[in-house]
This record gives C-alpha cells, structure tokens and sequence, in this order.
C-alpha cells in the first residue's frame, strides 16, 4: 500500500515537471512567433478597410503574434489613436478570436505520431475553431447590418466609465517566463530556430503528459474530472472561465486540456462547454485590464468582444441540433486526417495563414 501511494506521488510530481515543460514550450511558440510577426501584425491591422479584411487581418495578426491580446491591444491603440474606428476594431477582435485557437491546433500535432490519440486530440482542438468561425459567420452579418455589437458595447461602456477596474498576476508567465526568455536568448532570438525546438519540447513533453495523465488520472482522478469538472455543461464552462482567469490565457487553458482529450480521459462532450468558456474567460480579464486604464476606446472594444463570446453561445449552445455542428465538423477534419496526415497541415495553412493573406491582398 505504501508503495503503491509513493509510486502515485511520484507520478504526481513527474505529471507536474512535464506539464511545467509543456507550458515552457508553449511559451516558447508564442515567442517565436512574435519574433516573426509583432510588427508584421501591426501593418497587417492597418490594412483593414472592411471588415472581411478587418476579419481575416485579426485571423492573421493573431496567429502570427500569437496572442489574441496583443492583436486586441494594437486594436485598441490605434482606435485611441485615431487609426481606426471601433466599428473596425469590432471585425478584428472577432478574427482574434478565431485566431487564438491556432495555439491548441498546433499542439494537438503533437499527437500526430498515434493515429487515434491524434484523431481525438485535434476533433478536442478544432472544435474551437470550428465555434468560432460559426460565431463569425452568422454574428458578422448581424454586426454589419445593425451595429449590435458596437451598440451594447458603447452603453455598457458607459456605465462602467470611470469606476476603475483591475489587473490579474499571471502566476503561470511569472512561473515560465525565465525558462522561455533563457532558451530565446541561448538560441539567438532566432525565430526558425526557437520554432524548431519549441514544437521538439512540445512534442516529447506530450508524449511523457498522455502516458503519465493516463497511469496517474485513470487510477485516481478520473472519477472526479468527470463527477465535479466536467460532468455538468455549466459546471464545465464556469471551469473554463474561471480557470482561464487565473492563467489570463485561452490558448494555455485550452491547450492544457488537449492531452487529457488525446489520452481518451475527457470526451469532446465534455471539452465543448469548457472551450467555451475559455473563450468568456479571456475577455473577463482583458475587460477588468481596460477598466483600470480609463480608455474608453479600450474599455468599449473590450466589451464587444466579450458580448461576441456570450451572443455566440447564446445562439450555439443551448439548442443541441445547432451545438453538434462544430463538433461534428472537428470530428469529421479528425476522421479526414486519420487517413492522411496531410490534411492537417493543409487546414492548419489554409485557415490561419494563406486563405487569410490572400483575401487581405485581394480586398485591401
């Protein structure tokens, strides 16, 4: 018996070690993406002439920045500046929010090597994706026709004016940052390079994750990861909201949870709702961040995209034929990719990157 328990601590504290990894790699991705991008995103943004543009450069300028936040920021700073108006912003804080799903989409490769981890893990990371752009798709139009967004978004702003808000310490970045900024800086800042050896950490740190998450969780905690984390839709989503305000971001709560997926410990029933509110989560704190800066540009953006994010579940959710569509479309990329790998990159291109530059290129 007591060895039983040493041997279940000791996973405990290798399941800790390695996630700490998996996070350093994440982090390390970011980076090298910024090191590409931060400014590319930035003249990326100023492009935006209408919002299909303003849609595909937030899709873009996020992907490359790696940060819905930092893509929302420039948004905000040239609305305060100016250089765009908020109904401009409004399509690019969507497209950030299609955007900040590339992160778990690419971890979910890292499973690429075990055909049905791989086929579980990117149906968990793409439906996502696949909310969001749904999201787009029908509250674009609505936004476009009769200002909703903006609209709910600048009366809220005007009751919140001057209360003051307030910041979060991110006790994951705090913990990581040193570890990300030594290997950035070991490796020269080059982008290529960081890039490489982000996705080898990643992809060995997922490896250890799954084997460790299923010996330590299906003999311990999976019983209560279903009963009292992921047992209820709303009990689930309020984890990812409130999980998600504790780390300040989306892409690490929902790129966490992608190895539980793969190991075949959650089912994509039960992520749905999580994502979900991952997506709510990441907006509370930008909104809290906003207030405290008295910018009522910022304080308005902020709102709009946090009332995209409810407006979105409101219409895909709670009615269950509408709430099988992403999960069915993650499902069916998950079955087309078991076939051939490649169609996993060619949607990871497409989506984040080409499709987006091209049609900004083309409607400029």
């Amino acid at each position: 018996m007591k060895r039983d328990t040493l041997q279940f601590w000791l996973q405990i504290v290798g399941l800790v070690l390695i996630l700490y990894v998996f996070l350093v790699s994440i982090g390390l991705l970011g980076g090298s993406f910024k090191l590409f991008g931060k400014e590319l995103a930035i003249q990326i943004i100023e492009m935006t002439s209408n919002p299909l543009v303003g849609i595909f450069a937030g899709i873009l300028g996020t992907t490359l920045a790696q940060s819905s936040s930092t893509t929302t920021a420039i948004a905000v700073g040239m609305v305060a500046g100016g250089a765009l108006t908020i109904e401009g912003a409004i399509p690019v804080i969507m497209g950030a929010n299609v955007g900040t799903s590339v992160t778990n989409t690419l971890v979910s490769m890292g499973h690429i090597t075990r055909k049905e981890e791989f086929k579980r893990a990117l149906a968990g990371a793409t439906v996502h994706d696949f909310f969001n752009l749904i999201a787009v798709l029908i509250l674009l139009p609505l936004e476009i026709a009769t200002g909703y967004l903006q609209y709910v978004a600048e009366r809220t702003a005007d009751l919140f004016q001057g209360i003051g808000g307030m910041k979060f310490a991110n006790p994951l970045k705090q913990l990581t940052s040193p570890a990300v900024k030594w290997l950035i800086e070991i490796l020269g800042s080059n982008p290529v390079l960081c890039l490489i050896v982000a996705l080898i950490i990643m992809y060995l740190a997922l490896k250890f994750l799954v084997d460790l998450a299923r010996g330590v969780v299906i003999k311990r905690a999976e019983r209560y990861l279903h009963r009292y984390l992921f047992g209820a839709a709303p009990i689930a989503m309020l984890f990812g909201i409130v999980l998600t305000i504790m780390v300040q971001s989306s892409s690490i709560t929902t790129s966490m949870i992608v190895p539980l997926i793969g190991a075949g410990i959650l089912t994509l029933e039960q992520v749905f709702p999580f994502t979900l509110g991952a997506n709510i989560g990441t907006t509370v704190t930008a909104m809290l961040a906003s207030l405290a800066t008295g910018n009522v540009a910022a304080v308005t953006v902020a709102f709009a995209h946090l009332f995209f994010n409810i407006t979105g579940i409101a219409i895909v959710y709670p009615i269950a034929q509408i709430r099988q569509i992403p999960m069915k479309m993650a499902r069916g990329l998950a079955e087309l990719t078991s076939r051939s790998r490649v169609y996993a990159f060619i949607y990871l291109g497409c989506v984040f990157y080409i499709i987006p530059l091209l049609l900004i290129l083309v409607w400029r």
